[in-house]
This record gives structure tokens, sequence and C-alpha cells, in this order.
């Protein structure tokens, strides 16, 4: 068969074949009357192998050993060539999204592109200072898209950063609640908390509703974040969350800080104070975690949290009876 019509019939061009002849890849074995060279059908299989070679990313050089060398073994190239398509693989999605982040930005020049590059550069930067400039930034030069942000603020591990961030993405609107809430699906304990976070600082009802599911996280950290920024916006199905929390320590003074926020509702007040006064109904809260209970009561109107101080006040425990007393007393001068 002539190369013409090898080429019509592989699809690989007679400039191509004339290459694989220079390189030894294949050589015609026969010759016609005139003297022109002829594929033979065991040409054409070699010609059909080293094109399926090459498909899996192969170069020349490879194919020629896997297909000459009968010591060759594939499996380490193989290895190879994964490791080589991930790497390529990564490298263009890290492309599309940076080209899908610039198109979000709606750049109206090509200088708009190059500070928006830079900017989004500047948020992946080694130095915490230029973060925390790149995200300043995004709120009061270069509009940043709130993917970016949210990316950002998900990977922060630097307080000082991470606040700028949580603060730029609270500027840039809503949209950021929905990709947050994905965070709080991630395996990584560090990941959720710092979702939760950037979620209670949104003051947005997108965030609300995110925050409002989240108390029933299995995560207790998320929990512990999630009910206090309800409490705050006076969202009453944080009270249960909000109640275990103000009797245990860590979250006790947002929590406590919370209901009282929520206790100005005269229904509500009552329904948060049976709530904290029933952690005493068992006896088995000790004397640290009985102190924290008479200070969450402190901000709650009624008889019921009153008569609840009475009792603390006379706790064994003298530090209990010292606060649940003082409490006491700031209530009597407020009324």
């Amino acid at each position: 068969m002539l190369i013409g019509e090898v080429a019509r019939r592989s699809g690989v061009s007679a400039r191509m074949l004339r290459h694989y002849e220079s390189l030894g890849l294949v050589r015609p074995t026969g010759r016609t009357a005139s003297g022109y060279r002829t594929y033979s059908g065991e040409d054409i299989r070699r010609v059909f192998h080293i094109e399926s070679l090459r498909t899996l990313g192969l170069s020349l050089g490879d194919v020629r050993r896997a297909l000459d060398d009968p010591e060759f073994a594939p499996a380490e190239l193989v290895g190879d060539l994964i490791r080589r398509t991930r790497e390529r693989l990564a490298a263009e999605t890290e492309l599309l999204t940076r080209l899908r982040r610039i198109g979000a930005a709606e750049p109206a020049d090509w200088d708009e592109v190059l500070r928006t590059v830079a900017l989004l550069q500047a948020l992946r930067s080694r130095s915490p200072g230029a973060r925390q400039r790149a995200a300043l930034s995004a709120v009061e030069d270069v509009p940043v898209p709130v993917e970016a942000l949210v990316e950002a603020v998900l990977k922060e591990a630097d307080p000082h950063v991470a606040g700028a961030l949580r603060w730029a993405l609270a500027q840039s609107g809503a949209e950021g609640a929905a990709l947050l809430a994905e965070g709080l699906g991630s395996p990584a304990p560090e990941t959720r908390r710092r979702a939760v976070q950037a979620l209670a600082e949104l003051p947005y009802g997108a965030a609300t509703d995110v925050l409002r599911e989240a108390l029933a996280h299995p995560d207790a950290v998320v929990r512990a974040y999630a009910a206090p920024a309800l409490g705050a916006r006076g969202v009453a199905d944080a009270i249960p969350v909000l109640v275990g929390l103000a009797v245990e320590e860590g979250n006790d003074v947002d929590a406590a800080d919370a209901l009282g926020t929520l206790a100005a509702d005269p229904e509500l007040a009552e329904r948060i104070a049976t709530g904290l006064v029933g952690h005493l109904a068992d006896g088995t809260l000790g004397p640290s975690a009985r102190r924290r209970l008479a200070q969450a009561l402190a901000e709650i109107p009624g008889e019921t949290a009153s008569r609840a101080l009475v009792g603390l006040s006379a706790d064994e425990d003298r530090g209990v009876a010292v606060t649940a007393t003082y409490v006491l007393t700031l209530r009597d001068t407020k009324h």
C-alpha cells in the first residue's frame, strides 16, 4: 500500500508518516516495480500502534522504546504519565478558575484585567501583610469576585488577615452565603470554623438561613458560632443551643449576651429562664457551671430567673453564692 493510501486509511498525514520513517519508527518494507516504497500489513499495524500510544501522551522516544525494547516495562512510564496528566489538569483548572473570576469582575478594559490579576495573586501571597492589603483593596479599589474572597477566607490562618477578608466579604453582598454553606460541609474542622465565622459576619438574610440550618450541624464548634450570631439577630430558634452554651466553658459569654438580647421579648424571657433553670434540676452542674449560669441569668427578666438567683445566692460554693448575690443586687438596682 502506497503512502497516500495509508494516510487516507489511517488518518495519519503523509508528512507525519515520512517523519516516523525518518525517526526509524516505521519503515515501509516493500517496493513497487517502479521503486516506490509500500507498506505491508505489519507496517500498517505498527502505524496504528504508534498512534494508539501517542494518544496516551507518550513522546515518540517513549513510543519507540515501548515497541522495540523487549525489556520495556510500561508500569513506571504509565505512572509517570498519570502524574504529569494530573499536574497538567490541575494547572489548567487553576487557569480556568482564574479566567472565570476575572470574567466575573466584568473588567472594562485591560488595565482593570491586570489590576484584578494582581489582586488575585496578592490574595495568595505568602506575606500576611500583602494578603491583608489585598483584602482591603478588594473593597476600596478593585472588585474581586466573591468566589475568590470565600476561597481566601476558608484558607486563611492568620487571624488579622482573616478578619480583613471577612469584612471584605461582608461588603460584597449576599452571594457569599451559599459558597460559605459549602464550607460547612468540609471534612476539615478549621475550614468549617472559618466558614461559620464568616457567615456570622454576613448581615444578610441568606446568611441567617444558613446559620439557622447550622444549629443542627454535627460539629459543636459550628453550632457554638451559629447560635450567638442568630441570637443577636433575634432568631428564637437558637435558644436551646444558647442555653446549653451558657453553662459550658468557652462560648458562655457570647451565648449569655445573645440570650439577653432575645430576652427583651417577655415570652422569650420566660422560655430562656426556664431552660437555664432546668440545668439545675438534676444537681449535676459543677461550681464553675453554676457560676456561669448565674451570670447568664443576670440579663433575663422575670420571676423564674429571680427565684433561681435567690437559690444560687445560698449555694455551698462561695464563688457561686457571691456571683448570684451580686447579680441580684444589680437586678434590684435596675428595678
